[in-house]
């Protein structure tokens, strides 16, 4: 499965309002704490890919899980392969990447509120140190990339944002970027 995403930084009061009008349904808000992990046996920055622990706090309770993310598919969005699974300690699994000498390289921060719109996920992230932004996601067959990314294209649109205005560079290349 692939995840198709489109991400514009966007202020979050007018599309709020917008997905009100919409009828967009609230999905709920949530505090993510991604780890990201260094390999040793390949550079992930070259590879273009990611291993993540994502640790999850929302009004359901608390998760924990790991997300493998492949290189981009793609030059019109930010698609990509993506394996994930539940994960029951967290610290355990840091203590097994560790073992095999895996290192964490950055951890990112958020606050999300997920919205559902035409069966498409509409997120307003919060990103400590980085500020605002607006992704809308869904998952598709390696067959359908175009057609669900011209459908988030046109949910961007919806809410009043310029899909041409999209960051194809992930939270981690961001906010390692601003610290240089």
């Amino acid at each position: 499965m692939y995840e198709v995403e489109l991400k514009v930084r966007a202020g979050h009061e007018a599309v709020r309002q917008r997905l009100s009008s919409l009828g967009a349904e609230d999905a709920g808000t949530v505090r993510q704490i991604d780890t990201y992990y260094d390999a040793p046996h390949r550079d992930f920055a070259e590879t273009d890919e990611a291993l993540r622990i994502r640790r999850e706090e929302g009004e359901d309770g608390s998760t924990t899980r790991v997300t493998y993310k492949g290189p981009l598919v793609e030059a019109e969005s930010k698609s990509r392969r993506e394996i994930e699974t539940g994960v029951d300690d967290a610290d355990d699994l840091d203590s097994i990447l560790d073992a095999l000498g895996f290192s964490p390289a950055a951890v990112v921060e958020k606050e999300r509120e997920r919205y559902v719109l035409d069966d498409y996920t509409v997120t307003l992230d919060s990103i400590a140190d980085l500020g605002e932004f607006v992704e809308v996601e869904h998952e598709a067959l390696e067959s359908d990339l175009e057609s669900t990314r011209e459908g988030a294209a046109d949910r961007l649109r919806d809410l009043g944002l310029d899909p041409d205005e999209q960051i194809r560079t992930s939270y981690l290349g961001l906010l390692l970027d601003s610290s240089q």
